[in-house]
């Protein structure tokens, strides 16, 4: 029989995995492109022999997803795979329609064929939409497990930016491991933390491979979740984030509902800034798709270096990339810093916005007054320092999970609001660890 001829929508994450775990060296299936959305700069590569196997020599080209239904046409293709994360059910079906049209099936793989099975225990830490807060939870979790006694590794989900056939795994332990690696400021904000602490983070493209090498120097596998996506280690126990700030999108965006109805323990982040009646809205929707889980409340206060100084300036807001983006947030830690203080304006950076981060804007309208820290390569984050160097403000404010200056120069007065997970009450997240069993 002729092999089904496949292609794979992804955004150079969950696409490369599910990939390697469904179709890598499979004789009955050809993939015959991946196509790239949400992250810029992925199109036009290729994925390459060395990881695609025996089967594709030449490797695997990666256009983008506004060229999927020529490339159906083209190839005659058989099957269009989704696999990426955060987006809305409504746009799920959209691009199904088009594909079911367009002559192919439409086909979403599930947690069981794309999860792998360690030999140490796991734990998860997923959300049901970006930007809820699983890195401070993540780092919640980690001193949990190691305040008793356990050696914690932290798997990454992939952001492989940059050469794929240097980025099969990669083991990050120090700031010049973050140098060899030529991280972007996506990579250094959700690795950094980590290596604040001590813990080693393993990231890249071959999951299998990694998981190899995290076992070798952990008791625990702590998997760190990347937008809404379902894990790609089978769980002993899955830690889910709900953001009352997005009431009912833990029930209309995919994967989150999975992430949702899947989850040992939900938190429900934001207590302490959400509208009460938009908590209860959140707490309705877990007892009708998961009863059984263990609800943990938590807040993430923010933490100005120098509040006092906040006051009556007009300030320039600059928050995580993906939270403003895909995560369709239009605020973030460092606006609430600033109304909280008592910041005179909030500056628009639109109007000195350059390159790239002028089309960012251009695509994600719904970002108001506020800067997205994009720095998906070294051209993007010059023109994110050319931008920050043009605005007309008194005041930066760096609302990023890492300290941006080390990265790129900022030429007016400037501080860091940080932000950490803490939990409201009874139970805390090491009772609801301990209630799933097994670990501590």
């Amino acid at each position: 029989m002729a092999r089904k001829k496949v292609i794979i929508m992804g955004a150079a994450g969950r696409d490369f995995h599910n990939f390697n775990m469904v179709y890598r060296d499979n004789p009955d299936y050809e993939v015959v492109a991946f196509t790239a959305t949400q992250i810029p700069d992925i199109e036009g590569r290729v994925y390459p022999p060395s990881l695609a196997g025996k089967l594709y020599p030449q490797g695997i080209p990666i256009h983008s997803e506004d060229e999927l239904l020529d490339l159906i046409q083209r190839h005659k293709v058989d099957e269009v795979v989704f696999s990426y994360s955060d987006i809305s059910h409504v746009s799920v079906m959209h691009k199904a329609s088009m594909v079911i049209a367009a002559g192919a099936d439409f086909k979403l793989l599930g947690y069981e064929s794309t999860s792998l099975k360690s030999k140490k225990p796991v734990i998860s830490v997923c959300a049901v939409r970006t930007g809820v807060g699983k890195s401070q939870t993540t780092r919640r979790v980690a001193d949990i497990l190691r305040s008793s006694g356990k050696k914690v590794a932290v798997v990454r989900h992939p952001m492989p930016y940059g050469d794929l056939e240097k980025q099969v795994w990669q083991r990050f332990a120090t700031y010049e491991d973050l140098d060899i690696h030529n991280c972007t400021i996506e990579e250094r904000e959700e690795y950094e933390p980590h290596i604040d602490r001590g813990i080693v983070v393993y990231a890249g493209v071959d999951y299998g491979e990694i998981l190899k090498r995290a076992e070798e120097e952990a008791d625990v596998i702590l998997w760190d979740g990347g937008n809404n996506d379902i894990p790609f280690y089978k769980s002993d126990c899955k830690i889910v984030l709900v953001d009352p700030h997005r009431p009912g999108h833990e029930l209309t965006y995919h994967p989150g509902e999975a992430n949702l109805r899947q989850a040992d323990i939900i938190v429900i982040n934001k207590i302490d800034t959400a509208d009460p009646e938009n908590v209860e809205v959140v707490r309705r929707n877990i007892r009708k798709a998961n009863p059984k889980a263990i609800v943990v409340d938590g807040a993430s206060p923010v933490f100005p270096e120098r509040p006092a100084e906040i006051a009556g300036k007009r300030v320039l807001v600059i928050e995580d990339g993906p939270t403003l983006t895909h995560g369709e947030m239009g605020y973030g830690a460092g606006v609430m810093a600033a109304r909280k203080n008592g910041a005179a304006e909030l500056v628009d950076p639109r109007p000195w916005a350059v390159g790239s981060i002028a089309k960012t804007f251009e695509k994600y309208r719904h970002i108001g007054p506020l800067l997205p820290a994009m720095g998906y390569s070294p051209k993007q984050v010059k023109e994110l320092e050319e931008t920050i160097a043009a605005v007309d403000c008194d005041l930066v404010l760096i609302a990023t999970p890492i300290d941006i200056r080390r990265v790129i120069k900022i030429d007016k007065p400037s501080m860091r609001v940080r932000y950490e997970l803490q939990e409201i009450g009874t139970p805390t997240l090491a009772d609801a660890i301990k209630m799933v069993g097994g670990i501590l």
